[in-house]
């Protein structure tokens, strides 16, 4: 199902980052990010419920220009 709130995201496993390109065109890295965490996103229904829930205010994070 695409997202309302998430246009595409990407994991770069040898820094364990999750780059995350909202909607809005806001693009943000999520730092210490397990694998598992990103194969669970990869798999939920609802990419926007799962980033609030496992991933918001969880992980640091840094906003990409």
């Amino acid at each position: 199902m695409p997202s309302s709130v998430i246009r595409r995201f990407q994991y770069f496993p040898d820094r364990h980052t999750l780059r995350i390109v909202f909607v809005s065109g806001m693009v943000y890295d999520y730092d210490q990010v397990p694998v598992k965490i990103y194969e669970q996103m990869k798999a939920a229904f609802s990419k926007g419920e799962f980033f609030n829930r496992e991933i918001k205010d969880k992980y640091p994070f840094k906003k990409i220009d």
